[in-house]
């Protein structure tokens, strides 16, 4: 089973691995700086869990609940958390 941004709770910190389906999303996703590889963090949710605020590249950004189940996450355990940083390419361990 794939985990996608949308299982995220707050506070949770992933690295982008692809994403499903195709189309508009992906290619919107891609221009916002969501590539694979990448680092985020889960900042906050608003209280119906739609939009879900992002800290990737070292900006904020808000997804709606459509979008984020569209991208593919690799969780990130804890060491990988602070080797990595969010928004930097991440050792691969």
């Amino acid at each position: 089973m794939s985990l996608t941004l949308g299982d995220l709770a707050v506070g949770d910190q992933a690295r982008i691995s692809g994403y499903t389906g195709g189309g508009n999303y992906r290619r919107q996703l891609l221009a916002m700086g969501l590539t694979p590889g990448i680092a985020l963090k889960v900042i906050r949710r608003a209280p119906m869990g739609d939009p879900v605020e992002l800290e990737v590249r070292g900006f904020s950004l808000s997804l709606r609940r459509d979008e984020a189940q569209c991208v593919l996450i690799d969780p990130l355990s804890k060491d990988q958390e602070s080797c990595c940083g969010t928004g930097n390419r991440c050792c691969s361990r």
